[in-house]
């Protein structure tokens, strides 16, 4: 049984806005990536999740229990790091902390000082007087503190320095080992393919895609760029019936994305162009996620 399942998800905000139709399953000890950018559905699918929103159609359970229905008990045992951290100013960061104690009736002082200690961040100082960065690892630290079994975080990173970003990505890792399940929301390429055991894409509040990390890993599709010594070269190549990833006419440079068993087909017809350089580039989540939104083409299940 999943531990995270969000079932034929449907909230339509009108407009193209909202998720339609989001189904998505989470298993004990997963890591799910949910990529896709500001606007695309993300967070609308963790505020149901957490029981912030009632679903038009479908539903949303954290270990089988209705997020809507035991919205309470789940805000007070799953650990929820939102996008937009919104703090009391009135209260220093370690009363914020012995705050959030209280109201989950938990407190675990070696934790706790091993997250200040890892996340560099000392919270005897106003919220009031806090940066975006200081305001993001206190959210950070809340959101683990109570050493939760289960994690939905959306845009964890958001605000962090790069140092910081890196440290977080390592301690994701460190807690998926512990066996934590995790639900991680992000448009940032990097955070996702180094985390994340599977990864599913949305786009205007629909999944397009959902894939095992491995998978897109060991993908059969290359991606070549060449470099054509004229214009005429360049000109007459980009109209051939390739995927292209990119043109630059400036350059002179195309990216031709193709499936390993057409290399030849490719590689067959250079003889009739001037050509500068020819490159084998990575093929990577980034190249992936930007099929879906550059031509608006996919190629469905990775894998398969």
């Amino acid at each position: 049984m999943p531990v995270i399942s969000v079932d034929h998800l449907t909230k339509d905000y009108g407009h193209g806005r909202g998720v339609f139709d989001v189904s998505i399953q989470v298993n004990k000890g997963e890591c799910y990536g949910f990529l896709g950018p500001n606007g695309a559905g993300k967070t609308t699918t963790i505020r149901h999740l957490m029981g912030f929103s009632k679903p038009e159609k479908g539903k949303t359970s954290i270990s089988d229990m209705d997020s809507w229905e035991h919205s309470a008990e789940l805000k007070n045992t799953v650990g929820y790091l939102p996008g937009e951290v919104t703090l009391p100013q009135g209260l220093s960061g370690t009363g914020f902390l012995k705050m959030m104690e209280g109201m989950r009736s938990t407190k675990n002082d070696d934790y706790l000082k091993m997250l200040l200690d890892k996340f560099d961040l000392d919270p005897n100082i106003s919220i009031k007087r806090m940066s975006l960065g200081v305001k993001r690892k206190l959210a950070v630290v809340t959101a683990f503190m109570h050493d939760p079994d289960i994690l939905i975080l959306d845009e964890p990173t958001s605000g962090l320095d790069p140092v910081m970003q890196e440290t977080f990505i390592d301690f994701v890792k460190e807690e998926k080992a512990r066996g934590k399940t995790i639900f991680l929301s992000s448009h940032i390429f990097h955070e996702v393919d180094a985390s994340c055991d599977r990864i599913a894409i949305i786009r205007d509040g629909k999944i397009v895609s959902e894939f095992k990390s491995e998978d897109l890993k060991s993908s059969h599709d290359r991606i070549y760029r060449i470099t054509f010594q004229n214009e005429s070269s360049y000109l007459r190549f980009v109209e051939k019936p390739f995927r292209f990833t990119s043109k630059n006419h400036g350059k002179l440079r195309a990216r031709v994305q193709i499936e390993s068993n057409r290399i030849s087909e490719l590689t067959g017809c250079l003889g009739d162009y001037d050509i500068a350089d020819f490159v084998e580039i990575p093929f990577t989540l980034e190249d992936y996620f930007m099929s879906f939104y550059d031509t608006g083409h996919h190629f469905g299940k990775v894998g398969a």
